[in-house]
C-alpha cells in the first residue's frame, strides 16, 4: 500500500510519517509534497498511490486544488487545524476528515474505514455512506479551544488536546495529550454542556474525558467500572453503577 502525503509543515509531515508507521505498519510513503504545484506534476508522473493523505491549507493553495487539477479517483483523508473545509472536503472523495494536532487513535480509525471502502460489503457501502451523512449534516458549535494562562501569558489549547479534565476541590484543571496542566476557569458543570458529547462524557463529578483518552475499561465492585485513562495512569477513576448505562451507551453510538 503506497501513501502520498501532503503537507507544507515540515513537523507535522515527519509526525505523520511517524504515525503511519505505528497506524499502517505495511504502508510505503511516496512521497511527501509542500505545494498544489509540485503534487499536481507528480501525480502526472508517477503511478496514482492507494491513499492521499492532504493538508489542506497547503504552501501555494488549498490541497483541494490538487484533485481539482488532475482530476484523479483516488480515496483522500484530509488533515488541518481548522474544520471550516468539511463539506468541500467531502465532496471530493474523502474518506475521512482529521483535526491537528492528529491522533493516532483516529488515524487508525480513518484507515479501517478507508480498507472498508476499498472492500465494499452492502454493511460497508451503508457505514460509509452514513458516516458522509453525518459528516455532512449542519452540527452544532462545541467547544475548540481553552484559554489558559502559561505564566504572564494567555494561551489557547485545541480541545483535540484535550487528555481529560479534572476537579480538585473547586479548581478545575486541564490535562493534555502532550502531560501539560492548565488551571481553567470553566466548573465541570458548565463545561460538559459546552463539549461535543459524542466525543466526550463526564465519568464521575471529577472527570471529564475524551474517548480516545480512555485506554482500558473494567468490571470492579458494587457495580461499577474502573476507567484507565493515558496520562492518568496512576489514578483510580471509577464509573458510578448510576452512570454505567449510560456510558456503555455512548461507548456503543
Amino acid at each position: 500500500m503506497e501513501i502520498l502525503i501532503l503537507e507544507d509543515e515540515r513537523m507535522a509531515a515527519e509526525r505523520l510519517v511517524e504515525l503511519l508507521a505505528i497506524a499502517e505498519p505495511g504502508a510505503k510513503v511516496a512521497a511527501v509534497i509542500e505545494t498544489v504545484e509540485e503534487a499536481t506534476e507528480w501525480i502526472k508522473l508517477n503511478p496514482l498511490p492507494d491513499l492521499v493523505l492532504s493538508d489542506i491549507q497547503l504552501a501555494d493553495g488549498l490541497g483541494f486544488e490538487v484533485f481539482q487539477r488532475t482530476n484523479i479517483n483516488v480515496p483522500v483523508i484530509f488533515t488541518t487545524a481548522y474544520d471550516a473545509y468539511t463539506l468541500k472536503a467531502f465532496k471530493l472523495n474523502s474518506v475521512d476528515y482529521l483535526l491537528k494536532p492528529i491522533d493516532i487513535d483516529e488515524l487508525k480509525a480513518a484507515i479501517a474505514k478507508f480498507h472498508l471502502q476499498r472492500k465494499p460489503t452492502a454493511d460497508a457501502t451503508m457505514q460509509f455512506a452514513d458516516l458522509i451523512r453525518q459528516m455532512t449534516l449542519p452540527r452544532e458549535r462545541y467547544k475548540s479551544r481553552f484559554l489558559v494562562r502559561q505564566g504572564e501569558r494567555l494561551i489557547t489549547i485545541p480541545v483535540g488536546d484535550m487528555a481529560f479534565v479534572r476537579a480538585d476541590d473547586k479548581v478545575v484543571f486541564l490535562h493534555t495529550n502532550h502531560g501539560q496542566k492548565f488551571i481553567i476557569e470553566d466548573p465541570l458543570e458548565e463545561l460538559v454542556k459546552t463539549l461535543d458529547p459524542d466525543q466526550y462524557f463526564r465519568l464521575n463529578r471529577t472527570y471529564i474525558a475524551p474517548l480516545t483518552s480512555i485506554d482500558k475499561i473494567q468490571n470492579h465492585f458494587n457495580g461499577r467500572l474502573k476507567v484507565n485513562l493515558r496520562q492518568a495512569e496512576d489514578q483510580e477513576i471509577f464509573v458510578s453503577r448510576a452512570r454505567v448505562a449510560e456510558f456503555k451507551k455512548w461507548l456503543n453510538r
